[in-house]
């Protein structure tokens, strides 16, 4: 019934080890007594996120949303009847590399579950370890579309971007002989977006055109008029980085946006102000921001976060949910890692969106996203939700085995 939480800085676990690729492990549960008599199972977690490097800010929401999520799986204790659990954080700097050796450690020191990818390459990565030494891994952030289905031991406690693309769809009154320009970045988050677009949108018999852009570009008049020139019905806008402002500024300018219904995601609190003068004019898809919902879920994250001096954001419902999800699969499974995958598969439950499903056949989670607006708010852009999308009609299709 003992919880005990460590916290490793990179160089922590870096011993590397000889892991067999063939052979998969069995990680198992450690019994043992108590003062009291009664057995005690010990069932250890790494928590392998990027607590510094570029994707820091969304670690921290994972993390505060984490601990949020397993006070109030466990009604504030913490603990898990039976269960000695140790919880460590290490930090993977977003690295694949850095975080396969780190998970490799853990395993070999009998950790049972890895969780907490922000990144997309680690969890993809790191899913790869899980399935050869058979421990759960419970993927965060990341939302590569590949993780869903990639083995049986890996799970998702966030959307992917195939149910980012599925949102974008409900903004049309109908895909089927749409014209949709995909705008993006010409790098590998860009044509990952074309690639979904076209799975999703252009399977329901949209034409799908996309416009990418060199990372390095300045200038984004010339790309602007030629959306314009297309005459789309939807512009899906996939975008990173500096060039974000100046971005919007041109599609502004060039009246893209007041003149055709341009979707992109809303992503973090930071972002709010990034849109300019035209924010109000674009339509957002969101996988959650602050005040989406008032579940009890939500209520007891933010009263959480408040004692503990933090704001929700894009991704702490991501960690709210890996802890769930935790719960769920220790209490059940008690460190059998073929039983926790049992307790996890085909799971409803109600968490801060509302009620979430793994789906048992490729462990996608089935969740409400939603539609938002920008609104001017004595100067300050603030979202507001428009609607909320059932998870059922932006579920991904089941992965191929």
């Amino acid at each position: 019934m003992r919880r005990t939480t460590k916290f490793a800085g990179v160089g922590v676990a870096i011993a590397a080890l000889a892991l067999t690729a063939c052979a998969p492990t069995t990680a198992g549960p450690a019994a043992s007594e108590g003062a009291d008599g009664t057995e005690s199972v010990a069932v250890s977690a790494a928590m392998i996120t990027s607590i510094t490097g570029p994707l820091a800010a969304y670690g921290a929401s994972y993390q505060q949303g984490f601990e949020a999520g397993l006070d109030y799986a466990t009604e504030g204790t913490g603990e898990i009847e039976g269960i000695d659990l140790t919880i460590e954080w290490i930090d993977d700097q977003g690295n694949p590399d850095t975080a396969v050796t780190q998970a490799k450690d853990v395993i070999g020191q009998g950790f049972q579950i890895i969780g907490g990818s922000a990144a997309s390459g680690v969890a993809l990565a790191v899913a790869e370890q899980a399935a050869q030494n058979n421990v759960l891994f419970l993927s965060g952030p990341a939302a590569a579309d590949a993780i869903t289905g990639v083995n049986e031991q890996t799970f998702r406690s966030g959307r992917q971007t195939l149910q980012d693309v599925a949102t974008a769809a409900t903004f049309l009154d109908s895909v089927e002989g749409s014209n949709i320009v995909v705008f993006a970045q010409d790098n590998a988050f860009g044509q990952g977006n074309v690639a979904s677009v076209e799975a999703v949108l252009g399977a329901e018999g949209a034409t799908v055109t996309p416009i990418l852009v060199a990372e390095d570009a300045t200038e984004f008049t010339p790309f602007a008029q030629q959306i314009s020139a297309a005459s789309p019905d939807l512009v899906f806008v996939a975008w990173a980085g500096a060039t974000t402002g100046a971005m919007w500024e041109a599609l502004a300018q060039q009246q893209v946006l007041a003149d055709t219904t341009v979707v992109t995601g809303l992503a973090d609190r930071a972002s709010y102000q990034a849109y300019g003068p035209g924010s109000a004019d674009i339509q957002f898809l969101n996988h959650y921001f602050p005040g989406a919902t008032d579940t009890e879920a939500a209520q007891a994250m933010d009263a959480y976060l408040a004692e503990h001096d933090h704001e929700a954001d894009l991704f702490t419902v991501d960690g709210f949910v890996g802890a769930q999800m935790l719960v769920q699969a220790i209490t059940e499974g008690r460190g059998d890692v073929d039983a926790m995958i049992g307790a996890l598969e085909g799971w409803t439950f109600e968490s801060v969106k509302g009620e979430l499903t793994i789906r048992a056949e490729d462990h996608a989670l089935i969740q409400p996203m939603f539609q938002v607006a920008l609104v001017d708010d004595g100067g300050t852009w603030v979202p507001e939700l428009v609607e909320v999308v059932d998870g059922e009609s932006v579920a991904p299709a089941i992965a191929a085995e």
